[in-house]
């Protein structure tokens, strides 16, 4: 691979890479108790929590269905932009893509 090559493949993935921050994945738990937003950077944009989800007596579901939507949404996130980028390197064998 060529110089200008790589130029062209480091612009095309800086690219993508923007691209990214305004692509969003959008996350449901608890049959839509809480619901979160987060970029294909993996930035969370919003959390939102039903009101049937807010039990003073019950605070640890809560909290364990904003740890399951959270994780769900990285691990969204994180396919979208492997998706991405792996439209961009797939096949070329390079390490770390």
């Amino acid at each position: 691979m060529n110089e200008k090559m790589l130029r062209q493949l480091q612009s095309q993935m800086e690219k993508i890479q923007t691209e990214l921050g305004d692509e969003t994945v959008e996350v449901s738990v608890g049959g839509g108790a809480v619901t979160a937003v987060m970029t294909g950077q993996q930035q969370m944009r919003s959390v939102t929590i039903s009101p049937d989800a807010v039990d003073p007596e019950d605070v640890e579901t809560l909290e364990d269905l904003i740890v399951a939507v959270v994780n769900e949404a990285i691990e969204q996130s994180q396919q979208l932009a492997a998706k991405r980028l792996g439209a961009l390197t797939g096949g070329m064998g390079l390490p770390g893509f």
